[in-house]
């Protein structure tokens, strides 16, 4: 090879799963623009397994839904998984979940579907570096921003291996799965659209996590809250966390991708440190939302 031509050290898709997305912590800023914020949902998960790897906490790294993937650098490096425990292997041996393990080049790492829990994460020392948009290399399933979600035989551009040394190989605790997702609730800024029997609903019924639930947001089976007022509002801004009611009347907690704007009233807002958990939850799995004043 000529002297002076860069070689850039990729990563080949292999196995895409059913839903894998590239994501770092996201674009701030633009919510004004109709961009949302996007990012890891997991994100203590994420960014766990970026200091695991040797990388800063926001370095961009693949997000997997249930089934996990495959991928084959195309040099070595150090990679971890973590959030949903599942089983790892590297050209068909097993090596650990959790924790840092090399992957010879040419290699297969297999993360494989999850043992319990929703979403896992692969961080590759040096990050990975597809072109970033707005200041992010994230995928936003409801704009289109960012790298598609993945398919088989996609390559993506590795970082250079960070400078400092191998980081510790301790074991380390790792978010756990909920058995039961527990939500606080903030009441408003509509909630005065629905009867005094609707909110006590909503903070004392038992209510499931919905199989339509996405990046976007975790969809509720449950009883329907009641209107007190009908109509419907002028769009108005939506926040991360925002409880909306559509005209089925079951809460929809708004996620990373959510829209921006929205004409369905908001009855209330989960607070933005207690959504990672929102993250971590399969279909079927009670929820119970919680009156709080902070």
């Amino acid at each position: 090879m000529s002297a002076g031509i860069e070689v850039i050290e990729v990563i080949e898709v292999v196995r895409a799963g059913a839903l894998t997305t590239v994501q770092d912590e996201g674009r701030f800023g633009h919510a004004h623009l109709g961009v949302g914020r996007a990012g890891a949902l997991d994100a203590p998960s994420a960014r766990l397994a970026n200091r695991l790897a040797g990388n800063p906490v926001g370095a961009a790294l693949l997000e997997t839904t249930a089934t996990g993937c495959a991928v084959r650098p195309s040099r070595a490096v150090r990679v971890v998984v973590g959030g949903a425990p599942c089983r790892v292997t590297v050209d068909g041996r097993p090596v650990a979940w959790g924790a840092a393990v090399h992957v010879p080049a040419g290699a297969v790492l297999d993360a494989g579907p999850a043992a319990y829990g929703l979403r896992g994460y692969l961080a590759f020392a040096g990050g990975l570096e597809p072109e970033p948009v707005l200041g992010s290399r994230s995928a936003d399933l409801l704009s289109g921003l960012g790298p598609p979600p993945l398919s088989d035989g996609d390559v993506l551009p590795l970082g250079p291996p960070p400078q400092t040394g191998a980081p510790p190989a301790a074991a380390v605790p790792w978010p756990g799965v909920p058995a039961e997702l527990v939500l606080p609730v903030l009441f408003g800024p509509r909630h005065t659209w629905f009867t005094p029997a609707a909110l006590h609903t909503l903070t004392t019924a038992a209510y499931r996590v919905s199989p339509q639930s996405n990046r976007i947001g975790l969809r509720t089976e449950g009883p329907a809250l009641a209107r007190a007022r009908q109509g419907e509002l002028p769009s108005e801004g939506m926040v991360l966390g925002a409880i909306q009611v559509p005209p089925d009347g079951r809460p929809v907690v708004f996620l990373n991708d959510h829209p921006t704007t929205g004409g369905y009233p908001v009855v209330g807002v989960v607070p933005e440190p207690a959504l990672a958990a929102a993250a971590r939850v399969t279909p079927g799995t009670a929820v119970r939302f919680v009156l709080t004043r902070r």
